[in-house]
């Protein structure tokens, strides 16, 4: 479905407003903006188990506060909500004017206008993106390993800066040049390795910023790539991958067995070398935050643990090159987003202030430790704090903040709900690309 500002007076709105039908109409909501369950829970500061009993009961219990957090997410007027909650009547169908509903809430069409703006990748480059995943272009080089090496590791580069724009705009280039090279050696198993690499960072970075439709072509053929290696390492980074796909998708016990079984193929390997240890290391931390988001709380903290204990017996990342830099800093990362994901906010704004960003080896890393701090902070209920570490999030990279849409969700709250907080207006202006004034 392609992603539109709900329609409160639309035939569909009315209907559940008539019905009274609370979880029908927030669920349409969250539908007509593209929304999965995941964004929404985190622009409300709840978790996905709270979103799905809220949108499958007719008229759900809990206290008005719950519900306005949601509508606020959501932008779902106060009227409406009132309706719908049979406070007052149906909304009174406006006579059509030339000042639009948006222009007559000056909060509302602010937060409305913020999610339009500053995106720092265009429809038109990942138009082409979606171009070159149905017919590919010619490779930009000759199709040998260095340069394909040579072109992979630039493109990782720009992702790991969040220059996501750049990113994008060669990303057709990157993927010719791997078909060219495998193609060019014969269809060794080294090339599809290469092969799958590329998709797979192909769909990460397509997840991202939103373009799931592309993003599951990306891991469907990383898969297959994967697969056609034999390599497990390959199939664990494939279904890492994949795993971000399909939670997006709301298959999140999918996504869980996905992760676990491309998990205990890396184990079987008996994990002779620090590769296979690091990527096995990683693959718990995916287990276990793939885990928390389907709110399977044991075995999130079971997995995560066990990260902790493998990573702790691998050497520095220096001596050892394996698939994922995975180190005590980078599985810290990842516990304070299965924390906030199970909703110990408390206990994850207490693990990602232990954790030196220094120690984060990207600039895509430290912006995301700050983003889930972000996160944590709001499921907390502290705008202020919240405003902040996105603040520190944009700082490190723009692009995590600007491209992901589940946050740019939580910056629209914070415009609509908490305009005047310490550090909200400097938020929205750096969001939007508004130099603020001295």
């Amino acid at each position: 479905m392609r992603a539109q500002t709900p329609e409160w007076e639309s035939s569909r709105a009315q209907e559940f407003i008539a019905a009274r039908d609370v979880g029908g109409l927030i669920r349409w909501a969250r539908l007509q903006r593209g929304w999965r369950q995941a964004d929404l829970g985190s622009a409300a500061g709840y978790s996905i188990s709270t979103v799905s009993r809220l949108e499958t009961c007719h008229r759900p219990g809990g206290d008005v506060e719950t519900l306005r957090r949601f509508a606020d997410a959501l932008s779902i007027p106060a009227e409406t909500l009132g309706a719908v909650l049979g406070f007052t009547g149906p909304p009174r169908t406006r006579v059509a004017t030339t000042t639009s509903p948006d222009e007559e809430d000056p909060m509302r069409r602010r937060a409305l206008l913020l999610r339009a703006a500053g995106l720092s990748v265009t429809t038109p480059v990942l138009h082409r993106v979606d171009e070159a995943l149905a017919v590919l272009p010619g490779p930009p080089a000759a199709p040998t390993t260095a340069n394909l090496l040579a072109h992979f590791r630039r493109a990782r580069t720009l992702f790991d800066a969040g220059g996501h724009s750049r990113f994008f705009a060669e990303l057709p280039g990157l993927l010719a040049l791997a078909h060219a090279q495998a193609e060019n050696a014969g269809r060794e198993a080294e090339s599809y390795v290469r092969l799958a690499a590329c998709y797979d960072l192909a769909t990460e970075a397509l997840s991202k910023v939103g373009h799931y439709s592309a993003a599951r072509i990306t891991a469907d053929r990383s898969n297959t790539f994967s697969e056609l290696s034999g390599s497990p390492l390959a199939a664990a980074s494939s279904a890492r991958a994949f795993s971000i796909v399909l939670r997006h998708e709301g298959r999140g016990a999918t996504a869980r067995q996905v992760t676990l079984n491309a998990a205990a193929r890396v184990e079987a390997t008996g994990l002779p070398g620090p590769s296979e240890a690091a990527v096995y290391a990683q693959m718990l931390c995916t287990c276990a935050y793939t885990a928390a988001q389907a709110d399977d709380r044991d075995r999130a903290l079971e997995m995560i643990n066990d990260a902790e204990r493998v990573v702790a017996r691998l050497g520095p990342p220096a001596d050892r090159q394996p698939a994922f830099t995975v180190t005590a800093a980078t599985v810290a990362l990842y516990k304070v987003g299965v924390l906030w994901s199970l909703g110990d906010a408390g206990t994850a704004v207490h693990t990602g202030s232990a954790i030196d960003p220094r120690q984060l080896p990207t600039a895509e890393r430290r912006g995301r430790l700050h983003t889930d701090m972000a996160r944590a902070w709001w499921q907390w209920g502290r705008p202020e704090q919240t405003a902040h570490a996105l603040l520190a999030a944009h700082r490190e990279a723009p692009a995590e903040v600007r491209d992901r849409p589940t946050i740019r969700g939580i910056v629209s709250a914070l415009a609509a709900r908490h305009p005047r907080t310490d550090g909200v207006r400097e938020l929205v202006a750096a969001v939007r690309g508004v130099p603020q004034r001295p």
